[in-house]
C-alpha cells in the first residue's frame, strides 16, 4: 500500500507527454536506418577546444569513472555499474584535459567502439549516452582530428536512431542533451536528413530552454552540479555557431549568449569560496565542468565576463536560493521548490538546508551525492537527515523513495529578508510536515553579522521528536563542553556554539563529495525540548 500510495503522488504531477512516451518506448523501437552517401558540412571559422573535465584515462584501456577504475574488455559489462557504463560510452576523455597527448588512443577507442558496438546494441546505444558521445566525436573532429569514414558513418546512424528516440518520458536535462546532440549532427552534416535533425533539435531547444533557464539564471532542476552541465551545453551551442555561420544558428545567438550570462552570474553566486559546487539536489564535485574552467571557456568565446559584486544579501528568487555574506562568512540558504513537479529526479528532501563557510573553509555541508541507483545508500542520502535542516518525527520532509521519485513534497513559503549595517535575516517556513498527524509547520530563520551567526527553528504542530542535524566537513574538529561545543578550523580559527531549547549530541556521519567517496565526518545533532530550538556560533577573537 506505501508503494502504491507514493506511485500516485508521484504520477499525478506527471506531464500527459511523459506518460505516453512511456508507453511509446515499450511499443515502438528505434529501427536502423541505411546510411546514404555522406555529406560533411564545412566550417567557417575555427572551433575553440576547451578542456573542461579532467581525464578518466588511466593507461591502455583502463579508465576511472566514478573513482572506479576498470578495463575496456566488454562494453556492457554487467559486473560494472550501469552508471560507469555510461560514461565509458560518453567518450568525454575524448576533449578533456591533456587530450591533444592521448590522440592514437582516442582513435583506438573510436575505433574499438564501431567494431564492437553494432547499432542497437547494448548501453551505448541507449539515447542519453548516445547524445553525450555524437557531441564528443563532433567535437573532437573540428578540433583538428580527422574523421575516418567508417566513423562518420556511425555517427550518422547515431543521430539517425537518436532522433527516433528523443527522452521525453524523462524530459529535463536528459531531453536538453538529446537535442543538443541533434543539433550538433545536423550541423556537422549536410543533405536531406541533416536539416531535419538541426530543424528538430533547435525547435525542441527554443521550448526547453525558455521552460529550463529561470529568469534569475538557473536551472530549473535545481541542482548546480547540473546547471553547470547545462551552461557547458550553451557554451558548445555558442561555439558551433560561431564556428559554421549557419544563418539559423545566428538568430538564436542573442538569446544564447543572454542566457549564457545568466547563468554565468547564477553559478558565481552558488559556487563556494573554494571553487566547489554547492551540495544541493544531486551535486558532487567531479562530474560537471568546475566554476573556474567554465568563466574560461566564456571568456574564450568573448562572453561578458561575470564580475557580481559581493553583496550581504543575494536572493536567487526564480529558483529559491538566497546567499548571505559578511566578514568572512558566507552562507547558501535552500527556500526552494525541490524541483519542477513533474521531474523531481534529482531532489533531495533538503528544504530549508544550508551550507556555511568561514573564508575557502566550507564548514557546515550537506551530505553530498556518491551513488545513483536504487539501494538504499541512494536513499539515504536524499533524505532530510543527510542534510542541514530539521527532521519530525523521523520522517523527511519530502517523501523521496526508490531512487529517482518523489511522493508528497514540501513548498516553502515566500522568504521574509530583513538586512541592514553588517547584518542580515532570512525567515522562512516550509508545510512538508503538514502531511503529519501533529500538523506541524517548520519555520527556520537564520541571523548573520559580524563574528556571529545564528538559526532558530520553530516547529508549529504537534509531533513526538525532532531534531536538527548539522554536518560538518571532516576537516573541522569538534569539541563539546559543558555549554555546548567548539569549532576548530584546520588554520585556527575558533568558533563557540550555543544551544537553547535542545540537548547537543555529536556522531558520527559521512561526507560523500564526490560518487564513489565516503569520508568520515561529525554531524551534530539538536534534539528538541520544546518547540523551538536555537543554534548561536560566535567567532572567538
Amino acid at each position: 500500500m506505501k508503494k502504491l500510495h507514493n506511485l500516485y503522488h508521484t504520477l499525478k504531477h506527471l506531464k500527459p507527454t511523459q506518460l505516453i512516451n512511456r508507453i511509446q518506448r515499450k511499443i515502438i523501437k528505434a529501427r536502423v536506418r541505411n546510411c546514404p552517401e555522406l555529406l560533411i558540412a564545412e566550417p567557417q571559422a575555427t572551433w575553440v577546444s576547451a578542456e573542461l573535465l579532467n581525464s578518466s584515462h588511466v593507461e591502455g584501456e583502463h579508465f576511472c569513472f566514478l573513482n572506479h577504475q576498470g578495463e575496456i574488455s566488454n562494453w556492457n559489462d554487467d559486473q560494472q555499474e550501469k552508471l560507469w557504463l555510461y560514461n565509458l560510452h560518453y567518450f568525454d576523455d575524448l576533449n578533456a584535459q591533456g587530450s591533444k597527448q592521448r590522440i592514437d588512443m582516442h582513435r583506438v577507442l573510436i575505433n574499438k567502439w564501431v567494431t564492437e558496438n553494432p547499432p542497437l546494441l547494448g548501453n551505448g546505444w541507449e539515447p542519453y549516452p548516445q547524445s553525450l558521445r555524437i557531441v564528443n566525436w563532433v567535437k573532437w573532429f573540428l578540433s583538428g582530428n580527422s574523421a575516418e569514414r567508417t566513423w562518420q558513418t556511425s555517427l550518422w546512424q547515431q543521430a539517425a536512431v537518436l532522433e527516433q528516440d528523443l527522452e521525453y518520458h524523462l524530459l529535463g536535462n536528459h531531453l536538453f542533451a538529446n537535442v543538443k546532440a541533434l543539433v550538433f549532427a545536423g550541423v556537422y552534416f549536410d543533405g536531406d536528413d541533416a536539416t531535419r535533425w538541426l530543424n528538430k533539435g533547435l525547435a525542441i531547444l527554443d521550448k526547453e530552454l525558455a521552460e529550463q533557464i529561470l529568469d534569475d539564471g538557473g536551472n530549473f532542476e535545481l541542482s548546480p552540479m547540473y546547471h553547470n552541465t547545462i551552461l557547458a551545453d550553451m557554451l558548445d551551442l555558442i561555439n558551433l555557431a560561431n564556428t559554421y555561420q549557419h544563418p539559423i544558428l545566428q538568430t538564436r545567438m542573442k538569446v544564447w549568449k543572454e542566457t549564457s550570462t545568466r547563468m554565468l552570474s547564477w553559478m558565481k553566486t552558488m559556487t563556494h569560496a573554494n571553487g566547489d559546487v554547492a551540495f544541493f539536489n544531486d551535486s558532487a564535485i567531479g562530474i560537471a565542468p568546475t566554476a573556474e574552467r567554465l568563466n574560461h571557456y566564456a571568456d574564450m568565446l568573448a562572453l561578458n565576463s561575470v564580475q557580481n559584486k559581493i553583496e550581504q544579501i543575494t536572493y536567487l528568487k526564480n529558483s529559491g536560493y538566497i546567499k548571505l555574506a559578511i566578514n568572512g562568512q558566507t552562507a547558501i540558504l535552500d527556500v526552494a521548490k525541490v524541483g519542477p513537479d513533474y521531474i523531481p529526479g534529482h531532489a533531495h528532501a533538503d528544504t530549508l538546508s544550508f551550507e556555511w563557510n568561514y573564508g575557502k573553509q566550507r564548514i557546515f555541508v550537506n551530505s553530498g551525492t556518491s551513488v545513483y541507483g536504487l539501494g538504499d545508500e541512494r536513499l539515504r542520502q536524499r533524505k532530510t537527515e543527510a542534510h542541514n535542516t530539521v527532521v519530525v518525527d523521523e520522517q523527511d520532509s519530502s517523501e523521496v523513495w526508490s531512487g529517482f521519485r518523489v511522493a508528497r513534497r514540501a513548498y516553502p513559503t515566500k522568504p521574509i529578508i530583513n538586512s541592514g549595517a553588517d547584518v542580515v535575516s532570512v525567515e522562512c517556513s516550509h508545510n512538508g510536515y503538514l502531511r503529519l498527524s501533529g500538523k506541524v509547520t517548520h519555520t527556520r530563520k537564520w541571523l548573520m553579522e559580524n563574528d556571529y551567526f545564528s538559526i532558530t527553528d520553530n516547529l508549529s504542530g504537534k509531533f513526538s521528536t525532532a531534531k536538527a542535524c548539522y554536518h560538518l566537513h571532516p576537516d573541522i574538529v569538534i569539541q563539546q563542553n559543558s555549554s555546548g561545543a567548539d569549532l576548530l578550523l584546520p588554520d585556527g580559527t575558533k568558533f563557540e556554539l550555543e544551544v537553547i531549547g535542545s540537548d547537543l549530541s555529536i556522531s558520527d556521519s559521512t561526507w560523500h563529495p564526490e560518487f564513489g567517496i565516503s569520508i568520515a565526518n561529525k554531524k551534530l545533532i539538536l534534539n528538541f525540548k520544546q518547540s523551538e530550538a536555537i543554534l548561536n556560533i560566535k567567532r572567538v577573537k
